[in-house]
């Protein structure tokens, strides 16, 4: 029976400076653990922020994720966070650009968009 809470979330990247900067460097996540995978020849990279890991892979010759049109599968990651304006000015004072803040009508609160450097929708949400 499923618990209801998260293990990790498995994200590709195509460059691993460009998505070290960015999660660990911008974001603040943790590296715990790395793991060379012999079988596919990369390493499995384990990030920590809180709650939230990450399994972060690099995959240089992976496809680009389709962003417009949306497709079919995982839409973006949502982080919660109590108040999102200080937060979304952290982000954008760290290079980080994101959308305009909005109201969402369907689940109450307030939310954002920004991305990872290879197109990754990323949210925050209060």
């Amino acid at each position: 029976m499923l618990s209801g809470k998260q293990h990790h979330i498995a994200i590709i990247c195509s460059d691993y400076e460009k998505a070290r900067e960015f999660y660990i460097e911008k974001l603040g996540f943790e590296l715990y653990r790395e793991v060379y995978r012999p079988a596919q020849k990369d390493y499995l990279r384990m990030l920590r922020l809180g709650d939230t890991v990450i399994e972060l892979f690099i995959r240089p010759d992976a496809p680009q994720r389709v962003n417009n049109p949306e497709a079919q599968g995982l839409r973006h990651l949502a982080f919660h966070v109590e108040d999102i304006e200080p937060v979304a000015a952290w982000l954008n004072s760290r290079g980080i650009e994101t959308e305009p803040i909005r109201e969402d009508p369907y689940n109450g609160g307030r939310f954002t968009f920004f991305k990872d450097p290879d197109g990754l929708p990323l949210e925050l949400h209060e």
